[in-house]
């Protein structure tokens, strides 16, 4: 069997997700590929070959995946991809971008958010919002998979010596183009990636008392912080920081609830954290079912309480 991992990168440095992807690759067994589609992306390249247990790097760069429209990628990915038995991305936003395109190219079925191998074409998969797994057997020749990277620890970005190779060939669409981004820059962990995480949700009243109460918690902790969709939708804070099943997956060794009641969106994207802490009001509170520790209180007087003792 032979596998091609799609890398994740911003053209300058290799996103750790594509150390969980090559960690679920390995599980399936083979030969694995990592192909870096990018622009100036010669160090990630770079940096892909020293990952442990990938045995050859692929490298397009051209302006015409610059920003990694899907429409181009996709197609740069389908047509490498017919010469492998699987083909693998992060299901980040990215990877779910460009990876139903693939399929649709090659006309095979995808699976989503594999959370485990259980032989090469055989993958669990949650389904209702994580409240169940269904083990999914694939009987395409070719089998497009995106790996949810919290469930399989990454290999080592070190003690590889995977050889890298141009690739010539250009796929440009020539349907979309673009514009512009916007990034939000913080001092704070990448969320997705973060040991701890400290999330809010409707229950810290407003986006002003959200950073008043929770900012403190975050830096004495060296936290990231997360949201609730309802304290996103509200305008608390940016969409980058929703955690759930429509946001960001995470599964930190500390997760800290404030203000959040624990709808299944919002459960189904951190109940899988080691330790889960709760803070909330009302001790009906549905995520008090996945807390390891809960504190019934106002927010207001509990958190600053937390803080001046740590």
């Amino acid at each position: 069997m032979s596998i091609l991992v799609l890398a994740e990168h911003d053209n300058k440095t290799l996103n750790g997700a594509t150390l969980n992807v090559v960690a679920a690759a390995q599980k399936i067994g083979g030969d694995i590929t990592v192909l870096v589609a990018g622009s100036g992306a010669q160090a990630v390249a770079d940096a892909a070959a020293k990952v442990a247990g990938v045995s050859k790097v692929l490298l397009a760069d051209n302006a015409a995946y610059a920003n990694q429209l899907a429409e181009n990628v996709a197609a740069l990915v389908a047509d490498l991809g017919k010469g492998y038995s699987h083909i693998l991305a992060a299901a980040t936003t990215n990877g779910k971008n460009i990876l139903p395109r693939v399929a649709a190219l090659l006309d095979v079925s995808m699976i989503t958010d594999i959370i485990a191998v259980e032989g090469p074409k055989t993958f669990k998969r949650p389904i209702y919002a994580g409240n169940a797994i269904a083990t999914v057997e694939s009987s395409e020749a070719i089998v497009v998979a995106t790996v949810r990277g919290t469930a399989f620890d990454p290999v080592a970005s070190e003690g590889g010596s995977a050889s890298v190779e141009a690739v010539a060939e250009v796929k440009d669409a020539g349907i979309s183009k673009f514009i512009n981004e916007e990034i939000v820059k913080s001092e704070r962990p990448e969320l997705a990636a973060a040991r701890i995480v400290v999330s809010g949700g409707r229950g810290v009243g407003s986006g002003e008392n959200y950073h008043k109460v929770l900012d403190p918690l975050a830096d004495k902790l060296g936290a990231a912080q997360g949201a609730s969709r309802a304290a996103v939708d509200a305008g608390f804070v940016p969409n980058d920081m929703q955690v759930g099943q429509t946001g960001k997956i995470v599964a930190p060794d500390l997760y800290i609830a404030v203000g959040i009641s624990g709808a299944i969106q919002h459960l189904a994207g951190m109940k899988d954290s080691k330790v889960i802490v709760a803070i909330n009001k009302d001790e009906e509170a549905p995520i008090n079912a996945v807390a390891d520790y809960w504190l019934v209180g106002d927010l207001n007087t509990v958190v600053p309480e937390l803080v001046s003792k740590l």
